[in-house]
């Protein structure tokens, strides 16, 4: 692992932070040190995750954060060799969680709120996530963790019309589409699922505008960039904000 090697190299005694992130899909992986990113990259498969922890030699600290089971084997691997946390409901915040029902939040929704709490602290902060599902998760001025929304993601969209459905065909996600009315089925789902996507966000970001004063509004996730160019609000886009959230509860637990 040449590539590794020489990175590491680099960074060696820095007391290095590793977070790890097992969403539906993939992995991502970072390396901080302090509050500072310095390598992040996303993996498909649990062997390419097992070969990136197999050449690191100076991460002193790891918090892992899982929305399946994926993460167990390589847990097993990290704890021998370094400090390395399992992120759970019971794990210490920097902000308030006032969800009603903790054990069942997903760590990737509170993860990502206390990134976007550590950019934006002491005011109203509505993280869209917009990956598999798409994710609206709240913190208020007082620094409390209040909860949010879940919907289908884009591409889930476009699977459950041709799944729950005979004749409609599975589209692939067209990030090019714009047209309103679609002229073929093909255009119609795509209108459907992309532009339905678009309003249902902003109708979201209006509703909580609404009730929330200088709201602000952090967009991340694998289609975070197709949103961006659509949405007509103004927000602050970052794809890694999940990853300093996890970063940001590993120091804070230490």
């Amino acid at each position: 692992m040449p590539f590794f090697s020489s990175i590491w190299a680099t960074f060696i005694n820095m007391g290095l932070n590793l977070v790890l992130d097992f969403g539906n899909t993939r992995t991502k992986t970072a390396i901080f040190e302090g509050n500072e990113l310095i390598f992040t990259a996303v993996y498909y498969s649990e062997d390419k995750v097992f070969d990136f922890i197999k050449s690191l030699s100076t991460i002193h600290n790891c918090l892992i954060a899982s929305v399946t089971d994926n993460h167990i084997a390589i847990y097993e691997s990290l704890k021998l060799r370094i400090n390395t946390l399992i992120f759970s409901s019971s794990s210490l915040l920097p902000l308030k969680n006032l969800y009603k029902s903790p054990s069942t939040l997903g760590s990737d929704r509170i993860a990502a709120s206390v990134g976007s709490y550590s950019l934006y602290p002491n005011k109203n902060v509505l993280t869209i996530d917009a990956g598999t599902c798409i994710k609206y998760n709240f913190v208020n001025a007082n620094n409390e963790f209040i909860g949010g929304a879940i919907s289908p993601g884009i591409k889930m969209r476009l699977k459950a019309l041709n799944y729950y459905t005979h004749a409609l065909p599975l589209i692939e996600f067209d990030k090019n589409y714009e047209k309103l009315t679609g002229e073929t089925s093909a255009e119609s789902i795509l209108s459907g699922t992309l532009i339905g996507a678009i309003c249902e966000v902003e109708s979201m970001i209006e509703r909580y505008n609404a009730l929330y004063p200088s709201l602000q509004i952090v967009l991340t996730g694998g289609d975070a960039d197709y949103l961006c160019k659509q949405l007509k609000n103004r927000f602050f886009t970052n794809q890694n904000i999940l990853l300093y959230g996890l970063n940001t509860i590993l120091n804070y637990n230490h």
